[in-house]
Parts: C-alpha cells; sequence; structure tokens
C-alpha cells in the first residue's frame, strides 16, 4: 500500500500561518471598526472548521479476515450494471480469482452508495436516494446472476469511500473492482489504492475497459 509523504512545517512557517489568518481581522478592525473585525475573523474561523472537517487522513482500510481460501470480490458501482460487456468483464475477473485461490465458486459482494443531493442531506431525505439505489442493486445482481456468478450485496453508505471501508471490514475481498460514475471516479480509485492492501480495478461503464485502472 503507498502511503502518502507527511506534511513537515518548518519552524518558522507557524507564525507565518497564524499571521495570515489573523491579519485580515485585524485589519478589518484597524480600518473599519469591530462589526467588520468580527465578522472576518468569524468567517475565518469556519472557513478552518470546513477544511479541517473536510481533510480525510490516509489510513490503512481495514479488511476482515478470511476464513478459507475462496475467492472474494468486491464490486462497487453507482448504478446499475447492465452493460453485457461490463458483466463478462467482471466475470472474468472471478475467473480468474479462481484458478488462482481455488476453495470453489467465487463470492461477489455488490456495495451501491445511496448518493443523495446535498438539499436531500440537508432535508434528511435520503429515501429517495436509497429507492434508486435499490433499483440499480437489483438490476446488477441479477446481471451477474444471469452470467453465473454468485454474488449479494447491499446499499451503502452515500459516499463511496465510506461506503468501501464499511463492507470490507465485514467481506474479506480479495480484491477490489470499482465501476466509474456519480462519486466514483479517478479520484476515489486512487486512493483506495493507497489505503488498500490488495488489488483495486477500475472499470468504466460506458466501454467495459481499464479506463481508470
Amino acid at each position: 500500500m503507498q502511503k502518502l509523504v507527511p506534511l513537515v512545517l518548518r519552524s518558522w512557517s507557524l507564525p507565518l500561518i497564524v499571521l495570515a489568518l489573523v491579519a485580515p481581522s485585524v485589519a478589518a478592525f484597524s480600518l473599519v471598526g469591530p462589526q467588520l473585525g468580527l465578522a472576518v475573523g468569524a468567517l475565518t474561523v469556519a472557513v478552518v472548521i470546513v477544511l479541517a472537517a473536510r481533510a480525510r487522513f490516509d489510513e490503512e482500510i481495514e479488511v476482515a479476515a478470511a476464513t478459507d481460501p475462496r475467492y472474494r470480490l468486491l464490486v462497487v458501482t453507482p448504478g446499475p450494471l447492465d452493460d453485457p460487456k461490463l458483466v463478462e468483464r467482471i466475470a472474468a475477473i472471478a475467473s480468474e480469482g479462481e484458478s488462482v485461490f481455488g476453495g470453489g465458486p467465487a463470492e461477489l459482494r455488490v456495495v451501491v452508495p445511496a448518493r443523495s443531493s446535498r438539499l436531500d442531506r440537508w432535508a434528511t431525505d435520503l429515501e429517495p436516494a436509497r429507492a434508486a439505489a435499490s433499483r440499480a442493486l437489483a438490476v446488477t445482481l441479477g446481471a451477474l446472476g444471469v452470467a453465473g456468478l454468485d454474488a449479494g450485496g447491499r446499499i451503502g453508505d452515500g459516499d463511496a469511500i465510506q461506503a468501501i471501508e464499511d463492507e470490507l471490514r465485514r467481506f474479506s475481498a480479495r480484491e477490489v473492482v470499482l465501476v466509474d460514475g456519480p462519486g466514483l471516479g479517478l479520484g476515489e480509485v486512487e486512493e483506495v489504492r493507497r489505503r488498500l492492501d490488495r488489488p483495486v480495478r477500475g472499470l468504466a461503464q460506458a466501454t467495459a475497459s481499464s479506463r481508470l485502472a
């Protein structure tokens, strides 16, 4: 697993950072008055809090321990997998895993993140997102079943990375396939590769090629 290089600050840089944070509010106090100074200070604090909340630590993703040699494949897709070429590609990956690990037919787990709009999250109305994810999951499991694959699935967190972390804590996947779509692109593929100690493949919906690989 690749690790990000830790950020190292030189001793002289910390005072400059502090100065950059407090200088706007001090200038507003001096040039305009207390009201603008307080407003600018509050805005600065809010920006710092938002940036800190959005920061994601590059910690290793935990994977459940395998109890047998069976090959298990986690497939994460933001939408329904109904492209025959893509299903065929996933079936080929499963077949490769079976030949390497043995232990019987490959077991697939499909996760569809319940991606919702910001407005829905503010209104705590997540049912439309879960309903759409449920339909996508049903279509995907049906297509994989027709291809002769042993597949189960569940609806995951709206954040694809969080959905992957949650599932791998209980599913001992030996490999992960990420299908591109809303909320799941090259950035997410690269992050999972950095944080996971096993193969991660990125597949594109339109062409079923390794455009994200």
